[in-house]
């Protein structure tokens, strides 16, 4: 087999490796409540300090124009170890609430060199193509996120730690074959500047700015419902008593599903367009949001499941579309900074919803709380109308 065919398949299995880091700790929440004396309302600061981590990595990579200036491939290598090697420190018996979140703050830091990375990456590579080669990136990113979910599933009889073991050990593997196996693309030019402000001039192209809101709009609800599947099942499960939820393999099915919708979607664009489907998606999600508390209320447990599978196909199913957008409207020489930027400031968003909902979920009904999710993709809708031509 041509060595240029397994490029796409190797950079897909990396990024599932690598971002199974991202919510390792999510996965054995429950038992670092009990191992930690943690409590239920740290799920919010837990799910924040990899975003806060992120966040921080993005615009040190973005202003430093790290994926350009450098190779992407040994960026995300050095990532990938570094962040695999902070994630097994949460089995450190040792640990504190302090110590946890500062892990998984590092951890997030690293993962800025592999995310956005990848994408870059795939953008040297597929210039042609782009939106259905991005659709099974984010398919990987989305299965990789939702996987510790499962591990913690599969390995319900062996220890906790098992799960960030092997995550930590996917991460590893992940960078290693993304160094050996993917070159620098044909499509890259090096940035061999350091251009410190090149990252946000970009937002002076109009285009570029459309679809950049479009996408915060997108990543107001993302995480937010993310890091809250395992709570609104929990919350079902409360309301009606009779229910008996396997809650980890149920939040990997719901958050994992969106790795099929995320390739189902690039297909589509290729006929409808790759803007058109992620205007059509960010609006199914919106209804979803505004719906969310009749969901409660639904007394079948199978329409009730329905429901929330079709909320993880469609929450995400445009992020590759606007990724997609993003690296069009960017040039070659600082796409890497420009979907680093995107990134950085997306991930500043998701801290604020998923906060807020922490704090909501304290002070009023929790099956209302969700409705708040629906602002994102509104304004997200309204950028995108603003230039809506096919791309």
């Amino acid at each position: 087999m041509n060595r240029s065919n397994l490029i796409l398949p190797s950079i897909v299995i990396s990024q599932f490796c690598c971002t199974s880091l991202w919510f390792a700790g999510n996965a054995v929440m429950s038992n670092f409540m009990v191992n930690f004396n943690l409590e239920a309302s740290d799920l919010g600061h837990l799910t924040s300090a990899v975003q806060f981590g992120f966040i921080l990595g993005t615009l040190v990579f973005a202003i430093l124009s790290i994926a350009d200036r450098f190779s992407p491939s040994k960026v995300f290598l050095t990532c990938a170890l570094l962040g695999s090697l902070f994630n097994i420190g949460l089995i450190w018996e040792g640990n504190s609430l302090t110590s946890i979140l500062s892990l998984r703050f590092i951890t997030g830091f690293f993962l800025a060199g592999i995310y956005p990375v990848g994408m870059k990456i795939a953008a040297d590579h597929y210039e042609k193509g782009l939106g259905k080669s991005l659709g099974f990136l984010v398919g990987a990113l989305v299965v990789g996120t939702a996987f510790p979910h499962l591990v913690k599933d599969i390995t319900g009889d062996f220890p906790w730690k098992s799960v960030l073991v092997l995550t930590s050990i996917l991460g590893a593997f992940g960078g290693l074959l993304m160094f050996i196996m993917v070159p620098d693309g044909p499509y890259r030019k090096p940035g061999n500047k350091l251009e410190i402000l090149a990252s946000f001039t970009v937002f002076r192209n109009h285009k570029f700015r459309s679809v950049a809101f479009g996408y915060f709009g997108h990543m107001w609800e993302l995480y937010a419902f993310w890091a809250f599947v395992p709570m609104i099942l929990e919350t079902y499960s409360i309301k009606h008593p009779e229910t008996a939820f396997n809650i980890p393999l149920l939040s990997f099915l719901i958050i994992g599903i969106g790795g099929l919708a995320c390739v189902l979607g690039a297909y589509l664009s290729q006929t409808l367009g790759t803007k058109q489907i992620a205007f059509i998606t960010l609006l199914l999600s919106c209804g979803c949001c505004l719906f969310s508390p009749l969901m409660f209320l639904i007394e079948s447990e199978s329409f009730f499941i329905s429901f929330l599978l079709l909320w993880g196909m469609v929450v995400i199913a445009d992020s590759p579309m606007f990724s997609t957008l993003v690296a069009q409207n960017a040039s070659a020489e600082i796409r890497g900074a420009a979907l680093t930027i995107v990134n950085c400031i997306g991930f500043s968003i998701t801290i604020i919803s998923i906060q807020l909902l922490n704090v909501l979920q304290a002070k009023m009904n929790p099956i209302y709380i969700y409705i708040i999710l629906a602002l994102g993709p509104i304004l997200g809708l309204i950028a995108l109308n603003k230039k809506r031509n096919s791309t």
